[in-house]
C-alpha cells in the first residue's frame, strides 16, 4: 500500500480515508469473531460446561415441624440447623422414601 501525505490531504479526504479505515477494522474485527466461534465449538464450546441440573427443581427430601421444606442441596436451611442443635437428628425430618433409604445405607454401614 502506498503511503498517503495526510497533511497534503483535504478535510474531505480525511474523513473519507477515517471511513474507509474504520469499514476495514469493522470487517476484520468481525471475521476474527465468526473465526473465533467456529474454534470454540470445535473445542467444546466455552470451555466450561454446565451442570445438567442447573435450573431445575429438585423434590424436597426434608420437612420441618412448621412445614418448612429442604432438598438437602445447598447450605442446611435455619430452621434445620436450629432443630440440630437441640438434638434432633437428620433422619427426623426425611420426607417418605429418604428415610427408609438412609436407614438402609446405616444397616450397609455396620456389615
Amino acid at each position: 500500500m502506498a503511503k498517503a501525505n495526510l497533511a497534503s490531504m483535504s478535510v474531505e479526504e480525511l474523513l473519507n480515508l477515517r471511513d474507509n479505515v474504520t469499514r476495514a477494522l469493522n470487517q476484520r474485527s468481525s471475521d476474527l469473531h465468526r473465526q473465533l466461534a467456529a474454534l470454540s465449538e470445535d473445542v467444546g464450546g466455552s470451555g466450561r460446561r454446565a451442570s445438567a441440573m442447573k435450573g431445575r427443581k429438585v423434590a424436597a427430601k426434608y420437612r420441618g415441624p412448621g412445614g418448612e421444606t429442604w432438598a438437602g442441596r445447598g447450605a442446611r436451611p435455619r430452621w434445620l440447623v436450629a432443630l440440630l442443635k437441640d438434638g434432633h437428628k437428620l433422619e427426623d425430618f426425611a420426607i417418605g422414601s429418604a428415610a427408609p433409604a438412609a436407614k438402609a445405607a446405616k444397616r450397609r454401614k455396620k456389615k
